[in-house]
């Protein structure tokens, strides 16, 4: 009697390898190649998913799924058409509507089911999407420009969340065009969430989103699922939740880093720590995307949220627009309101600072906000992978004065670059 198979537990079939060759004629498609052991299927495989939410950037939304959807009456028919395409991703799904109102819930829960029947999924947010097509054109970079555009645009699905919030630069929107438009001939399975007016899009793009033979285009119509005062929390701090596993004990330190690494990546951590503990003045982590700075800033954000302080997190290139919108006819609340309510917020974190790019008007505002934190002594936390004194005078005097707060510079290889042998991550 033979042992069973160390994989599955049952007939070993494959030999405790997890692959079989079938006996097929020459010619056949399966003919030579070695597939997945019918004992053993995808969904059974724990690890290869784990593997395939980190590196479809899913990791963080492991527990977004439709049982843990909140089945309102104005959310139901979104529901019906997301599990549709969960079983069947055919076509692209356009999902429209406020903040709060489910519909990264809803991508996140598509793309873990096809995670579960072992498909490759890549989930990005637009802004960070284009950051790393950006950063891909450094010398630093462990992948080209070309490898990383590629990748993205022929992934077997593809989530696009925030279409609209990111900087509306001609870079910008020539890559999203380039992208989408490929995905469109193509007819690629794509989910995209945007809580914009899609008049606002790129007229290409909002072309190909209003294509009724290969789009269902949702508009949810439900307000805020948060109650009004948590609404005004998360409107201080809508993107600190995406960050939820970005903890102080979940801050690495000694993997694939050297011993001078690992010497700079502890004092981070304890500067970070110390500033989570007495949040006074200001912090300023400088260092090359992937350092781990956004990691500490939001680790601090999430400490001191729980420790009831009211906490916005926020990139440079979203408060921006977070500002900008309030231009709008539809706009309930007036910008002074908006960037009272900003420059005032008890703990400030600003991921991502940079004036490259910025209109006129952007720079003027950010500078207006930094000089009045920076005059009133307000807790605020800053993260940037550029040399402050190149950016602007007026931004070097204020985060380089030791009497108002501390610059740590994270001077360690980005972390993708450490991780020897890893798959190249989004």
């Amino acid at each position: 009697m033979n042992n069973p198979c160390a994989i599955c537990g049952d007939a070993p079939l494959c030999g405790g390898l997890g692959v079989v060759r079938y006996e097929v004629p020459v010619g056949h498609p399966l003919f030579g190649k070695l597939m997945r052991c019918p004992n053993n299927p995808q969904e059974n495989d724990d690890s290869l998913q784990q593997r395939l939410r980190e590196i479809g950037n899913l990791t963080a939304f492991a527990d977004k799924r439709f049982d843990t959807f909140e089945e309102r009456e104005p959310l139901m028919l979104a529901l019906r058409i997301t599990r549709k395409f969960a079983q069947t991703p055919e076509g692209w799904v356009l999902l429209r509507g406020p903040y709060g109102c489910g519909k990264t819930h809803l991508a996140a829960a598509i793309a873990n089911e096809r995670i579960a029947a072992g498909q490759t999924v890549i989930f990005i947010t637009v802004p960070d999407l284009l950051d790393h097509l950006r950063a891909a054109y450094g010398p630093s970079s462990e992948v080209g420009y070309d490898a990383l555009f590629e990748r993205v645009r022929n992934s077997q699905l593809l989530v696009l969340d925030d279409l609209g919030v990111e900087n509306p630069s001609p870079w910008a929107q020539e890559k999203l065009f380039q992208l989408l438009n490929h995905r469109h001939v193509h007819r690629l399975p794509t989910i995209i969430t945007t809580n914009v007016d899609i008049d606002t899009i790129d007229p290409r793009i909002r072309s190909r989103l209003l294509d009724t033979n290969m789009v269902s285009d949702v508009v949810i119509e439900a307000p805020d699922y948060r109650t009004s005062v948590q609404n005004q929390q998360v409107q201080l701090d809508n993107q600190l939740t995406r960050y939820h596993a970005y903890r102080f004990d979940t801050f690495e330190t000694e993997k694939d880093a050297n011993n001078d690494e690992r010497q700079r990546l502890k004092r981070a951590l304890m500067v970070a720590q110390e500033y989570a503990e007495t949040p006074v003045g200001w912090l300023t982590l400088v260092g090359e995307s992937g350092t781990g700075k956004t990691h500490l800033a939001a680790a601090i954000g999430h400490i001191r949220q729980e420790m009831g302080d009211t906490v916005m997190f926020i990139t440079v290139a979203d408060l921006m627009d977070y500002l900008r919108v309030t231009f709008s006819p539809g706009s309930r609340v007036s910008f002074d309101q908006r960037f009272h309510a900003v420059r005032n917020v008890p703990l400030l974190i600003l991921d991502a600072l940079t004036l490259d790019g910025a209109s006129v008007w952007a720079q003027e505002k950010l500078l207006q906000l930094i000089d009045f934190r920076y005059v009133a002594r307000l807790p605020t936390v800053i993260t940037t992978d550029q040399d402050v004194a190149r950016m602007s005078s007026r931004l070097d005097t204020r985060l380089s004065d030791d009497r108002v707060g501390k610059l740590y510079w994270l001077n360690v290889r980005p972390y993708p670059t450490r991780r020897r042998g890893r798959n190249m991550r989004l």
